[in-house]
């Protein structure tokens, strides 16, 4: 029997707050300005471990028909076909404590990583 591959997931605490984000960046956006309406997370080689996590807010025509759409409390989040096999099992959480704001990604494929979180390596 086969297992379904582990998928990428975004907890509660981080859809709410990049559907918070996205719209406050909406109602603050002059005319002509283009508007964020989901959260790309990306995998891209480099950092102090070999691979670095990337977020950015992206607009509705930089969402590629090959990337994967996850919905959550009116949350869209995105991620591309080559960093979803790096992300695949893991959570995207985002942590609000005395010591600052974050988002952060819980990577069970991750075989160590930086002390900011932002990067990581594969074993």
């Amino acid at each position: 029997m086969t297992q379904p591959a582990p998928s990428f997931s975004v907890s509660e605490s981080a859809a709410s707050r990049v559907a918070s984000v996205i719209a406050r960046k909406q109602a603050s956006a002059t005319a002509g300005e283009s508007v964020p309406a989901a959260l790309r997370v990306a995998v891209e080689a480099g950092g102090c471990n070999g691979f670095q996590y990337l977020f950015s807010l992206i607009p509705a025509d930089a969402i590629a028909g090959e990337d994967t759409r996850i919905e959550r409390l009116g949350a869209l989040i995105v991620v591309d076909p080559a960093s979803l096999d790096l992300l695949a099992g893991a959570e995207l959480t985002f942590t609000d404590k005395l010591m600052g704001a974050h988002f952060a990604v819980e990577n069970p494929n991750a075989a160590s990583s930086c002390g900011c979180g932002t990067s990581f390596s594969l074993a």
